[in-house]
């Protein structure tokens, strides 16, 4: 079979990776979670994230029918490392969402128009219209991560960016829109055990790109800017929820649980949403790099 990027991934990990990554790697079972300072040695279980996710999305119906009969507006940026799991926290935020109140927006990278105008123009044009649900499949805080790690942007560029962000979002809330920023945090060693899963699976080949090739070489680059950008984009009217998600079964259900428990939407049932783990979900204080 032929391996995307001529098997670059596991030649990383063959040559590259740390040892003690590898060792992890190799040892590990396929429940067990990788890195020792998660709170949980496995991940949840099947049955358990089944039960607990079904009641979770039919609050999340529940939502989208109150976002419709009350016009409301909600947007929800998903953030992390490649292949810290948004794409399958966004699936399962919005697998029974009517589609046409439910929408995914992930840019691809500007068009030479687009990269002409002011930075935020292009996400402005997402933005949920009244009983609309909006989830951003990245956004407009690739300047200052991947942008910058991958000199993508100048510093002058991304110093303009942290400087306008606070009130780009202010603007947002101040506007009526429920703004949510998800951030997805996954160990070193998850993340390459992840990559070398999609390397030799057809069906998920796709996922894999050069920036997440390249961007094993960048881990230090990437948790320096991450750590930045949390510093200096966590406010009071736009607040960061990060969620560790070497469990993906977790991680899931902490993100559903984030957004659900801060709206107060009709016929909302408390014991159905239950409560965030504070381990697994709570604010940048609980980033690890």
């Amino acid at each position: 079979m032929d391996l995307p990027f001529d098997g670059a991934i596991s030649a990383f990990f063959e040559t590259e990776a740390p040892d003690a990554i590898r060792k992890e790697i190799r040892r590990a079972e396929k429940d067990d979670i990788l890195g020792g300072d998660f709170p949980y040695s496995e991940a949840m279980s099947k049955k358990t994230y089944e039960k607990d996710l079904a009641k979770l999305q039919i609050e999340l119906v529940k939502l989208q029918h109150w976002a419709k009969e009350s016009g409301a507006r909600i947007a929800i940026v998903f953030e992390g490392r490649d292949a810290a799991g948004k794409g399958g926290t966004i699936k399962r935020f919005r697998e029974y969402l009517n589609p046409r109140g439910a929408r995914v927006v992930a840019l691809s990278k500007p068009s030479d128009v687009e990269a002409t105008q002011w930075y935020f123009q292009r996400y402005i044009d997402h933005l949920p219209a009244g009983g609309d649900i909006v989830l951003y499949d990245r956004s407009w805080y690739n300047r200052a991560v991947v942008e910058k790690v991958f000199g993508f942007c100048t510093d002058a560029q991304r110093e303009h960016f942290f400087a306008q962000v606070p009130d780009f979002e202010r603007m947002i809330v101040d506007e009526g829109i429920h703004l949510f920023k998800i951030w997805l945090n996954v160990g070193r060693a998850e993340q390459l055990r992840r990559f070398l899963e999609r390397e030799q699976d057809p069906l998920k080949q796709w996922k894999l790109s050069w920036i997440d090739v390249e961007g094993l070489r960048k881990w230090d680059s990437y948790t320096a800017a991450i750590a930045e950008t949390l510093t200096r984009s966590h406010s009071d009217h736009a607040p960061w929820t990060v969620v560790r998600s070497d469990d993906k079964r977790r991680a899931r259900l902490g993100a559903i649980r984030s957004v659900l428990s801060r709206l107060d939407y009709a016929r909302k049932d408390v014991r159905a949403v239950g409560e965030c783990d504070p381990s697994i979900t709570g604010g940048p204080e609980i980033w690890n790099g």
